[in-house]
């Protein structure tokens, strides 16, 4: 079956993601930011917010096990959006491209409830996206076969028929094993569009 829809990842696809950048300003010295977010702050804590528990109760169960650090805590929070500097480059010109030629995108993404609704609204390149399934929301994370399945349903798709797009290779050999037709995206997007031109999308 031919491919008829691109699936994206959103965080290191199409929105660049850095912990550290909350604390640029609160922390200075590069080398104490990153022991902060690789002891205190860090992705691995993070991933929780994916899964559906929220800012508040995050910030509240680490300020006990750090109470030295409440105050950065604190910024985890009310910071967040300096954890997103900005688009990953080329990626946003393969979106509006496919949009043109009016190929259907959706995205499935890790992402927290608080998180999205900060940061939804600072993007509206996702306006293209016909339909996104959010981690938090359903309470299920890639690579975990049931969102990929939650997605297909949603999308009304055979897997077969979608290209998934993942800077993550467990998330990626998730979707493989299950018929998606996968790209794994490490930040070279004329990679990627030759990969869409081959399919036929562009």
């Amino acid at each position: 079956m031919s491919v008829e829809a691109v699936v994206w990842d959103i965080g290191r696809v199409l929105v660049q993601f850095d912990l550290a950048g909350i604390y640029a300003q609160a922390i200075p010295d590069p080398v104490e930011r990153a022991r902060f977010v690789s002891e205190v702050v860090t992705e691995d804590w993070h991933a929780q917010h994916d899964e559906g528990v929220s800012f508040a109760e995050m910030v509240a169960a680490r300020t006990v096990q750090f109470p030295q650090h409440a105050d950065l805590i604190a910024l985890y929070a009310s910071n967040w959006l300096a954890s997103l500097p900005g688009p990953v480059p080329g990626t946003h010109t393969l979106i509006e491209r496919l949009a043109a030629k009016s190929v259907p995108q959706y995205a499935i993404t890790n992402f927290g409830i608080d998180s999205w609704g900060l940061f939804r609204p600072t993007f509206p390149i996702l306006d293209h996206m016909r339909d996104i399934v959010i981690s938090a929301v359903e309470r299920l994370v890639k690579p975990d076969p049931a969102i990929f399945h939650l997605a297909a349903r949603r999308f009304g798709r055979a897997p077969e028929t979608m290209l998934f797009i993942d800077d993550n290779a467990a998330n990626i050999a998730t979707a493989q094993s299950l018929g998606w037709k996968v790209h794994h995206f490490v930040g070279d997007p004329d990679a990627l569009e030759a990969r869409l031109v081959a399919l036929g999308l562009l």
